[in-house]
């Protein structure tokens, strides 16, 4: 039996002019502590971050978004951060940034299935 579970999210963005507020989404973060899960699924339409806008330096965001995906899968490679606790990692993810990176404002709610919430809210929200 699938019982519910709370759960924590928030949009990961690039917003390339911090001064103009204007963003894309490209991923999800999601936390779920009772089921013991921190993910992310991203992808970043490169085409259209360059249509947008030209200058954008897409090498620093993929680092960006690899480091997201090694600090939620606790790959030490990440360096200190990746060593705290799921809780601890996602709440450093989220917490806010003026940089080209950004997360929304943290979103709850209720699962049963982390993976197939992950997946609908990526769709809903970024594809």
């Amino acid at each position: 039996m699938h019982t519910n579970a709370s759960f924590d999210y928030a949009v990961l963005r690039v917003v390339p002019r911090v001064e103009r507020g204007e963003f894309i989404n490209v991923g999800v973060i999601l936390l779920c502590r009772e089921k013991r899960f921190l993910g992310a699924k991203v992808h970043v339409d490169e085409q259209r971050l360059r249509a947008l806008w030209p200058q954008l330096d897409l090498d620093a965001i993929r680092e960006h978004i690899e480091a997201v995906n090694r600090i939620c899968t606790g790959d030490e490679s990440a360096g200190p951060i990746a060593k705290l606790s799921q809780s601890e990692r996602f709440h450093w993810l989220t917490s806010p940034r003026s940089t080209v990176m950004q997360t929304s404002p943290v979103h709850t709610g209720l699962c049963t299935e982390t993976e197939a919430l992950l997946d609908r809210l990526y769709h809903q929200l970024v594809g």
